[in-house]
């Protein structure tokens, strides 16, 4: 393999991939990029076996078509190091491959390019074209509430569901949900669902943009997106997602509505001297007021009042303030309605108008 590029031209479809390569890994040839050169055109792929990114990038004149692994973050290290107007030529020289600009020279080890793991095809079960701002929406809305390393793998992770002529992407970890449902034109007869993992979310959400369009494609084990000359691909957790549907509760009979902004910076007050553990706070609902209560084992105390439209009964619940803040952190209106049907219930948290994203927070004893 050998071609010549400039520094930009590399360094683009690099930083592209990046992210997915662990700085810890269990198999050496993971911490390497896959370099292939054929035609016109540099395509560089990264893994960790769960998310595979492909970058593709125009070069002028390959000299020598091949393909060739390298350590990523020291070629990434490298052509960042170069000037911008740096121009590159990469050669490789039986088992290292050889990096010239100006008077510099890297010489690199290399790993055999049969010896990386690609993802197959996607056999497509089901296709959506969809606008990326509105995928990056409806993962920034939910992914906040997925679990970190539960036992219930199926919660390590995001459903996206299509049908009804909607998309729509939830978050649990079992003591709070996120759902958000936007409507799509390209849509087929009946439901699909697929539960992307933490890695896979991140990523995606990294790559999309506000403008533009992308094609999803899943596949029985995998979900592929195609975002310009980037390709997304992860494997889904196998596993069937709790029925999330349940949780929400029905119309609420005590409705409280606030300013959005003035119950954030309250509930953040409180926080300070709420418990490091278990972060608990008291709402105390009366008729146009809530007060706000924290305290913690040093016998520290934080007291908060503020006015409310509320009409509802008498209420005194306890929640974990970091989900209430995460919700309401994630409400677009200037306005925010809590739906409580009872001091033992889950509490439903919205725009007034009740569209857009909802979120279903589970209440603690305190």
């Amino acid at each position: 393999m050998k071609f010549s590029t400039s520094r930009s031209t590399l360094l683009k479809p690099v930083q592209a991939v990046i992210g997915v390569v662990e700085r810890r890994q269990t198999m050496p040839i993971l911490a390497n990029l896959l370099l292939v050169a054929k035609g016109n055109e540099l395509a560089v792929t990264a893994t960790d076996l769960e998310v595979e990114l492909v970058a593709k990038v125009g070069i002028e004149k390959i000299n020598t078509p091949g393909e060739i692994t390298v350590p990523g973050r020291k070629l990434l290290d490298i052509c960042r190091s170069l000037p911008d107007d740096a121009s590159i030529l990469l050669e490789t020289d039986g088992e290292r491959l050889i990096l010239k600009s100006g008077r510099s020279r890297f010489v690199l080890g290399t790993l055999p390019a049969a010896d990386f793991p690609v993802v197959d095809d996607v056999q497509a079960v089901h296709t959506l074209s969809l606008g990326q701002a509105e995928l990056r929406l409806l993962l920034e809305k939910t992914q906040f509430a997925m679990a970190q390393q539960d036992v219930r793998y199926y919660l390590n992770g995001l459903l996206l569901e299509t049908g009804k002529k909607a998309i729509r992407a939830v978050a649990t970890d079992g003591h709070r949900l996120a759902i958000c449902e936007l409507p799509v034109a390209d849509q087929k007869s009946g439901t699909h669902q697929v539960i992307i993992p933490r890695k896979g979310v991140q990523e995606l959400q990294r790559l999309l943009s506000d403008e533009g369009e992308l094609a999803l494609t899943t596949g029985s084990n995998h979900i592929r997106a195609t975002i310009g000359d980037i390709r997304f691909t992860s494997k889904l957790i196998d596993g069937r997602f709790p029925d999330y549907e349940k949780v929400i509760p029905k119309p609420q009979a005590n409705v409280l509505r606030a300013d959005r902004t003035v119950l954030r910076a309250a509930l953040q007050r409180a926080a300070i001297l709420s418990n490091e553990k278990y972060r608990g706070v008291r709402l105390d609902l009366v008729a146009a007021m809530l007060r706000i209560q924290a305290n913690n084992p040093d016998q520290e105390e934080a007291r908060d009042e503020i006015e409310v439209e509320y009409s509802g009964e008498p209420i005194e619940i306890g929640f974990n303030v970091n989900y209430l803040l995460d919700a309401l952190a994630a409400v677009d209106s200037e306005q925010v309605q809590l739906g409580f049907v009872d001091a033992s219930s889950s509490c439903l948290i919205s725009a007034p108008d009740g569209k857009g994203a909802r979120y279903v927070v589970m209440p603690m004893r305190l």
